[in-house]
């Protein structure tokens, strides 16, 4: 089969836990939420904003003015969401909303439970619905749900010392970033490459320099690279870093080294990981060699090949 009859394809999950401190601001509108009591911050200008920030957008003053604001409010646009991911508020179809609740002039955004989207409209009257269990987080609002009323009077925002009992002082939050990955023409054949254990870059026919991995046009003189060369197996170490954190899911024991890698014949280095020699006898000049595992589809790790140390004038230029 042809590289035009078959399209590469590969899912891809990005994630990890985002942890932050708060200031006095985020801490007292998140503490707020988890005792249902809805905040937000005074700008110099007398306006209201919520979510609240720390910082006036508009003169970049320090904010600190917090006022307490309704738990009805306002549609101000909406989006359907016919098919919920994981992770989102709520799991059947629902609206993401911008809601501008009373005593705001901002709008925060969140979902809206609605049978449908025939439910839904700009300037609709909303209500928050609030989790049954709240720990200080913006999950603490469940979702929006339509208010049974309107109203007939702006709600006036009330000042609030934003002090609470045990307030929340950090977050961690889950960051997944879910995706498919398409590689094109030359990453197709470097992959396919590394699947025969050959490792192939792509030259440009300005500067001669050969990319690896290809990326099917020279990032210096921005002309497209067609020509295939196989470089390697064997390269030097560049540079390297000492990895002392073991990353999750991952079966590799710290310390371990993480390098760059100038592959014979390449103009680029590649990064692969160091093993079969202590880590703090890894250097930089070192001549290594990849392994592969057992039906792998790229080396696993690189080791000594046993060949004397690259001198630097060699490399240098690849640093």
């Amino acid at each position: 089969m042809t590289d035009a009859l078959e399209t590469l394809r590969a899912p891809l999950v990005v994630e990890f836990p985002f942890t932050r401190s708060l200031g006095p601001v985020q801490s007292a509108f998140l503490t707020g939420l988890r005792e249902r009591v809805p905040l937000g911050v005074r700008t110099e200008a007398g306006r209201v904003l919520v979510p609240p920030v720390e910082y006036d957008p508009e003169t970049a003053a320090e904010l600190r003015d917090l006022v307490e604001v309704g738990d009805t409010g306002t549609v101000t646009t909406w989006a359907w969401n016919p098919e919920p991911r994981r992770g989102q508020p709520l799991a059947s179809p629902f609206a993401w909303v911008l809601v501008r609740l009373d005593g705001a002039d901002t709008a925060l955004l969140h979902a809206l439970d609605a049978p449908g989207p025939e439910a839904v409209r700009t300037g609709m009257r909303v209500r928050i619905r609030w989790a049954a269990e709240r720990h200080g987080a913006i999950t603490d609002i469940a979702c929006f749900e339509p208010a049974e009323a309107e109203r007939d009077a702006r709600h006036e925002p009330r000042p609030h010392d934003g002090d609470f009992a045990e307030p929340v002082t950090g977050i961690v939050a889950a960051a997944r970033l879910d995706y498919t990955y398409t590689p094109g023409r030359a990453q197709t054949g470097y992959l396919r490459s590394l699947a025969e254990r050959r490792t192939v870059g792509e030259r440009c026919p300005s500067c001669a320099k050969v990319y690896v991995p290809p990326r099917g046009a020279c990032p210096t003189c921005g002309v497209a690279t067609t020509e295939r060369v196989e470089v390697g197996p064997r390269g030097t170490v560049t540079t390297y870093c000492i990895v002392n954190i073991k990353a999750k899911n991952l079966d590799i024991e710290v310390p371990y080294v993480y390098a760059h890698i100038a592959l014979d014949g390449a103009g680029l280095a590649l990064h692969g990981r160091i093993a079969g020699i202590p880590y703090d006898q890894v250097r930089m000049g070192l001549r290594v060699e990849p392994v592969w595992s057992e039906g792998g589809r790229y080396p696993d790790h690189y080791r000594p090949s046993g060949e004397p140390d690259a001198d630097y004038d060699t490399f240098k230029e690849l640093l």
